[in-house]
């Protein structure tokens, strides 16, 4: 019977087991924080997607006219600027705000109003009408600011004030005042004759006034007179009529 051979190789696989090279890695962890940043970027299924609902308001609003009192009125002039009027009390400038100053022209009337609102509150700093005798004076000093009197009438009653209006350039604060200077000058006609006729009326209204008053006077001097007459021709009667009864 042979002898069996065996080769040193062939010992060592008979006597280990065989292992497997291959292997799975486990998938890396991830951090809380970066799973909820992942959550963040995915978007959910159900946002894209329109169910076709709709939702009834619960107030409805409704459309409501807005009116700035100018509808009827031109822009003659529109310029940014920013305004100061005069405090007497305090004898100092105080600034009446900042914004759009305009000459509106009544498309009727015919009459122009200066009209000047802040920007951003749209508050009126200045409201008066553009009148005859009025002028406008360049500021001592400044070239590109202005001042005149005008009865005011922004806080609602009418005040004698003092202006001052400052703008970015001396080109618009020259154009203003053209402008302002050009309309009182083409006011001055026609106001002038409208207060004319005014003052005529109401003289001619005085003046029959005061002829009435004058004649009722009279009327009630003569009428006592008249009575004291009568009086005298009752007792002369009254006196004959006695003379010749005795």
């Amino acid at each position: 019977m042979p002898a069996l051979q065996f080769s040193p190789n062939s010992l060592s696989s008979l006597l280990l087991p065989t292992l497997s090279t291959t292997f799975s890695p486990s998938p890396p962890t991830m951090s809380t924080a970066d799973a909820e940043h992942r959550e963040e970027e995915e978007p959910l299924a159900g946002d894209d997607e329109d169910t076709g609902a709709q939702v009834a308001p619960i107030v409805r609003l409704e459309e409501v006219a807005v009116t700035t009192g100018e509808e009827n009125e031109d822009a003659v002039l529109d310029l940014k600027a920013k305004l100061y009027r005069f405090d007497k009390d305090g004898n100092q400038w105080k600034e009446r705000g900042a914004g759009t100053v305009k000459l509106l022209k009544h498309k009727e009337s015919g009459k122009v109003r200066l009209v000047m609102r802040q920007s951003k509150t749209l508050k009126i700093c200045a409201n008066h009408l553009v009148l005859p005798k009025m002028t406008v004076q360049e500021h001592a000093g400044n070239e590109k600011s202005c001042v005149w009197h005008a009865t005011d009438f922004a806080d609602g009653e009418l005040k004698e004030e003092l202006f001052c209006i400052r703008f970015a350039s001396i080109e618009n604060n020259r154009l203003f005042m053209e402008k302002f200077q050009e309309v009182a000058e083409s006011q001055e006609p026609e106001e002038e004759s409208e207060d004319a006729n005014a003052a005529a009326g109401l003289l001619e209204n005085l003046k029959v006034e005061e002829k009435e008053t004058k004649t009722e006077k009279k009327d009630e001097e003569a009428a006592p007179a008249e009575v004291k007459e009568e009086e005298k021709d009752s007792k002369s009667d009254k006196a004959g009529e006695s003379t010749s009864s005795t």
